[in-house]
């Protein structure tokens, strides 16, 4: 008897693996600035093996005190599904993701479905091969389809024509990576609206974004400006 308790002990944690998976912890500051306004979102992330649990308030939470104002807690596993609830809406959104082999090329689906807004999407993505993708945006019950073909040349210009059928018209970006910085011009030909973003992504300082739009045929040519900062911190 003594020894099958000491068996039993010894093969108990390869049976809950949940109960001795490393944890490990992160916390994120985001800020946002726009021409009128300002916001920032606290994030905390804890994971489990192979699941993120995260919560994530806004700056009225943190500034008015700790009241469940813009609250949203996410269970994720990468590349499989995220789940969010929304606490003081008490709503929630998920969202699936899968991959299939079609013609022995990956294609990349992907589920949305938010139930306060009773809004179903789904994203299809096809790999062609390195430098070539062709991807498709429907949301379900409407007109808007999306279909956007992605050239990548010499491994650092892209390029991505879109036709949006919902309004019967084509956007055009076009974009370049120098080193850990991207630069990228977006033209929206339905809002008239031409867009220039710089962005960058490193492991030292951070990720951040900032883009000014203007429109081409409004009477005002002061640009709408965007700018997003990121800080990550491991606990």
């Amino acid at each position: 008897m003594q020894t099958y308790k000491t068996e039993f002990r010894q093969l108990l944690p390869l049976y809950l693996p949940s109960l001795y998976l490393p944890r490990e912890m992160k916390a994120s500051l985001k800020g946002r600035y726009t021409n009128d306004k300002s916001t920032a979102v606290v994030t905390l992330a804890v994971k489990a093996g192979d699941v993120k649990l995260l919560a994530s308030m806004s700056d009225v939470t943190v500034v008015k005190g700790p009241r469940l104002n813009n609250l949203t807690l996410t269970v994720e596993k990468p590349a499989f599904f995220i789940f969010d609830y929304d606490v003081p809406k008490k709503d929630f959104r998920f969202q699936f993701m899968n991959s299939i082999k079609v013609a022995e090329k990956p294609l990349k689906l992907t589920y949305n479905h938010g139930h306060g807004e009773n809004r179903t999407v789904m994203d299809g993505s096809l790999v062609l091969d390195s430098a070539n993708k062709v991807s498709v945006n429907y949301m379900f019950g409407t007109r808007n389809f999306k279909l956007k073909y992605s050239y990548v040349h010499g491994g650092v210009t892209t390029y991505e024509p879109c036709y949006d059928l919902g309004k019967n018209a084509w956007d055009f970006s076009a974009s370049r990576r120098l080193y850990d910085d991207v630069f990228k011009a977006t033209y929206e030909s339905w809002s008239r609206d031409f867009a220039l973003e710089w962005s960058r992504n490193s492991k030292f300082n951070g990720t951040f974004k900032i883009s000014a739009t203007i429109n081409m045929v409004g009477e005002s040519k002061i640009p709408k400006v965007f700018a997003e900062s990121t800080w990550d911190l491991e606990m």
